[in-house]
């Protein structure tokens, strides 16, 4: 099993500067850290592959120097010694990912209490450790893990931390008055000085060959619906660079207003195929030979 990553980020539309960030690293047993856009096709090997993103929050308070932070604080925890031992349970998986988290909210208040001048800045943050079997999402605030395979669909991982998600758990509001609600950028949880949780969520995923995940921060889900992004996702799921391309020029389309961060990880088959290219060449195959 193989695994293809591509990451992009932009300003977005009425903004001056971009206070997200990402980070990912292919094969955490060779510590390949990159904060580039690409990554070569690599094994997914036995300590796996690690997707991050963060969305800054605080404007003139560096929201920017937030996000940083985070990603740095996450490279930091998952050393190759740790990660290997760590993939000898679930639960120790788990607990490594919420380190991780607890590790970044740390690093940011200590960063505050030596420079007063960023005080209120703070960041979500969205985590995914991809194994062979299986993937672990970790998350604080309303930056979104998502997989899409061509059996399935669109599915999120993640769930907001947010005030409008609350409501819609309360059966006041559906998804798609959320979407369009004044109030749909207010989390409810996150990084930094905003006086509520840190502690992540964590829910687990088994991995198959065609799965491609999508982490992004709402520059791009809150911008871009699901059936959005969904059609997007199916046109290109083969192609993480291409996915992440084409997604990124969805929110351009529609004037995200917010700086928007996407990471595309598609997973392949030994010879980098995708289950969709193969169900495509098998087909070619059938209608010429029957």
């Amino acid at each position: 099993m193989k695994i293809s990553i591509f990451a992009t980020t932009d300003v977005g539309f009425g903004r001056d500067n971009n206070e997200d960030a990402f980070i990912f690293c292919p094969d955490l047993s060779r510590q390949d850290w990159s904060q580039g856009g690409t990554s070569d096709m690599t094994d997914l090997g036995h300590c796996g592959s690690l997707l991050v993103v963060a969305d800054g929050m605080g404007g003139t308070n560096a929201g920017e120097v937030a996000s940083a932070i985070a990603i740095g604080a996450v490279k930091s925890t998952f050393t190759a010694e740790v990660a290997k031992a760590a993939t000898r349970s679930e639960e120790w998986m788990k607990a490594l990912l919420c380190q991780a988290v607890i590790a970044a909210d740390d690093a940011i208040d200590k960063h505050v209490q030596t420079h007063p001048d960023t005080a209120g800045m703070g960041t979500t943050i969205v985590i995914c450790w991809i194994t062979a079997s299986q993937a672990y999402i970790a998350w604080c605030g309303d930056s979104r893990c998502y997989v899409y395979n061509a059996t399935q669909g669109l599915r999120p991982l993640s769930k907001d931390h947010s005030y409008v998600q609350e409501l819609i758990d309360q059966g006041k509001l559906t998804e798609e008055e959320a979407f369009n609600h004044p109030d749909n950028n207010l989390i409810t949880r996150g990084l930094g000085e905003f006086g509520i949780e840190s502690v992540p969520d964590v829910v687990t995923c088994p991995v198959s060959v065609g799965d491609t995940f999508l982490l992004c921060s709402d520059g791009l889900c809150g911008y871009c619906t699901k059936q959005q992004i969904e059609e997007v996702m199916s046109a290109n799921s083969a192609n993480a660079r291409q996915c992440a391309e084409q997604l990124l020029q969805k929110a351009l389309h529609v004037k995200s207003e917010d700086n928007i961060c996407i990471v595309v990880g598609t997973i392949l088959d030994d010879d980098g195929k995708s289950h969709q290219q193969q169900t495509k060449f098998q087909q070619f195959f059938k209608n010429i030979f029957g």
